[in-house]
């Protein structure tokens, strides 16, 4: 293989602002943060909006309100009205 063109991967913490859920991964993101892992080492800390622990898509627990409004908006902007009202 080539020398010097891949990339430095290193462990890094990442942790889901959501829910505070902490993993570690190796990456090539750096970051100027740092937090000790439960094997006793300090590891830099990058955190992220979404992860597994609370997508939607992984946890099963979806928001249906807001998917209604914006099924209601959508049908409101395309005048795509209910078969029941008189619209």
């Amino acid at each position: 293989m080539k020398q010097e063109i891949h990339p430095d991967y290193r462990q890094v913490v990442f942790m889901d602002t959501t829910t505070g859920y902490k993993f570690l991964s190796g990456s090539t993101k750096s970051s100027s943060e740092t937090v000790e892992w439960e094997d006793g080492n300090t590891y830099p800390m990058i955190r992220v909006e979404i992860s597994s622990d609370s997508h939607p898509f992984y946890t099963g627990r979806q928001k249906f309100t807001q998917a209604d409004g914006r099924v209601d908006r959508f049908n409101k902007k395309y005048g795509l009205a209910d078969k029941t009202s008189d619209n």
